[in-house]
């Protein structure tokens, strides 16, 4: 199959999907070297209809498969759709409805992040050649191998689509994901504005000089990625964040004192914007530290109820078959043990049901962890 090059074939390609009930869609794209990644393929399928479209031909529009995306009659199905989302977000579009067959798989018992190749391997009985998959993808003309393997992660996507949608229909768990489903198509997710930044690291204090000066680093750093095009770590470590507003050199050649910046960062552009940028902000923190509310004091929690909740946990998710990581996180769990009013997932919906409600009794006394041979078992105290 040879890729779509020109906006007419596109149109053409679109116009067999958009009666579709659903397409299954996946990218190739590389970022070694770039902040933004270069998104060099573009795959889709219906039950019916499957193409390549290159978006590096010279001749070609998006525009029309953007308008399938942002489609909301039009279920848009992906494996670990993250990256591909973050992808057509850049590109101006936030795709919605959509339907990750990684969380999908979750609550169908196939495990925690499991990998495309597995499931089809689990669904389908087929074993994916693997061998195109860090190949380069910028390169022109594509490899008859590459195509093919491009076109199997959408083609074999929809009929694992099918079956996963229809076993989680049968066992009536498909509103079991729809909440995560709605989240992935949440813009914020997908921001890249450099104020906020900062919220994707872990500040170590929360004083207003440290915070004021943490943000506007972690901003200057998400700018300059972004206009360089080069990836964050090149222009400063995600420590160096932390040391540069914890140190505050106002001076550029302070920073060659530093153990996070690269030899002669002092004397380069990047040090000489910095520095003017840190004596800025002293002059006023308060109009440039991020609001952050105060969090209490840590609790200590008790480690041998998280370690009951854990073993609770896991038998329930054996006999529902459902990934542990979709009902409950450690830190849900650590919640749960301190306070039974724990605003956390596993205590709302469908979760305090198969879950949470039992966590709640486990710990009034309510229920029990007895072995029985070699086996676990919950049971009632009277």
């Amino acid at each position: 199959m040879s890729p779509i090059t020109n906006t007419n074939d596109l149109i053409a390609f679109c116009d067999l999907l958009k009666t579709a009930p659903f397409i299954t869609v996946d990218t190739e794209f590389m970022r070694e070297t770039t902040y933004w990644p270069k998104l060099c393929l573009i795959q889709a399928a219906s039950s019916d209809h499957a193409g390549i479209i290159d978006p590096l031909a010279r001749d070609l529009d998006l525009k029309p498969f953007l308008d399938i995306l942002a489609d909301e009659k039009i279920l848009k199905v992906f494996h670990a759709c993250r990256q591909d989302m973050e992808i057509f977000f850049n590109l101006g579009v936030t795709p919605a409805p959509v339907f990750d067959t990684q969380v999908a798989a979750m609550a169908a018992g196939y495990g925690d992040q499991v990998a495309y190749d597995s499931l089809v391997r689990q669904k389908l009985k087929i074993d994916i050649d693997k061998g195109s998959r860090f190949t380069d993808w910028t390169r022109r003309p594509l490899s008859e191998q590459q195509l093919q393997y491009a076109l199997g992660d959408v083609t074999h996507l929809a009929k694992v689509y099918i079956r996963l949608r229809d076993r989680l229909a049968r066992e009536g768990r498909l509103d079991w994901v729809s909440e995560e489903m709605k989240a992935l198509s949440h813009p914020s997710l997908y921001s890249t504005s450099p104020e906020d930044a900062w919220k994707r690291l872990k500040p170590r204090k929360n004083s207003v000089k440290y915070m004021a000066v943490f943000a506007q680093v972690a901003a200057w750093r998400e700018r300059t990625a972004q206009e360089r095009d080069m990836p964050r770590g090149r222009i400063l470590k995600d420590e160096g964040v932390d040391e540069i507003a914890t140190q505050t050199p106002t001076d550029s050649a302070a920073f060659d004192h530093l153990r996070s910046t690269s030899k002669g960062f002092g004397a380069s552009k990047f040090g000489q914007e910095l520095a003017d940028i840190i004596r800025a902000t002293l002059k006023n923190p308060d109009a440039y530290a991020p609001k952050v509310e105060k969090t209490a004091p840590p609790v200590q929690v008790p480690a041998s109820v998280v370690e009951l909740l854990k073993v609770l946990l896991r038998i329930r998710c054996e006999e529902e078959g459902v990934a542990p990581k979709l009902l409950a996180t450690v830190s849900d769990l650590e919640k749960i043990a301190l306070d039974d009013d724990a605003d956390v997932p596993a205590l709302h919906g469908w979760r305090r049901k198969v879950f949470g409600e039992d966590a709640l009794r486990l710990k009034r006394g309510e229920l029990a962890l007895v072995l029985n041979g070699t086996r676990v078992e919950v049971v009632e105290l009277d």
